[in-house]
């Protein structure tokens, strides 16, 4: 029976201890290459600089439906939309701040833009009750109730069994 070793090709055990391997340096390459591809897309959500929010969402199903709370600290009701279209429920919120600052005597004139904004979609796992869906923004939390849709208990119906 011929040696496991000598299955090994190149005496690749001797690479292992230290040597050249280009497979580690092209697993380093790699997760190189996909740390950066998503570098500088969140920004931060203090409004400081612009780009894509992220905010942080908590969603709950229940018996009466779906419960969802995300942060958005800075917005307004009337940055936030919300629509619940073909069973997913859609938020949309765009923010945009100005602040211009003048000193005569100083000599100076500053002008600050910040702009925000984001989409997330959910998948609702039930028929909706778009009707009665709700939202309320209080203090940078948004706070979404969608209800089921009610429908009717059915109950079994009894067939009379007769004689022929």
């Amino acid at each position: 029976m011929a040696e496991y070793r000598s299955l090994i090709p190149f005496g690749r055990s001797g690479l292992l201890r230290g040597g050249f391997d280009p497979f580690v340096d092209f697993r380093k390459e790699m997760d190189r290459l996909v740390d950066d591809f998503g570098r500088g897309w969140a920004a931060p959500q203090s409004g400081d600089s612009k780009g894509f929010l992220i905010p942080k969402v908590d969603i709950a199903e229940t018996d009466k439906g779906l419960e969802l709370t995300a942060e958005l600290p800075g917005f307004d009701e009337k940055d936030v939309s919300l629509d619940i279209h073909e069973g997913m429920l859609t938020i949309k919120a765009e923010h945009k701040e100005e602040r211009e600052e003048k000193d005569e005597k100083k000599h100076y004139h500053l002008v600050e833009r910040s702009q925000g904004s984001f989409l997330r979609r959910f998948a609702l796992p039930f028929e909706a009750d778009a009707d009665k869906a709700s939202a309320q923004l209080q203090k940078g939390l948004l706070k979404v109730t969608v209800p089921r849709l009610a429908t009717e208990q059915k109950k079994p119906k009894q067939i009379p069994v007769g004689t022929a």
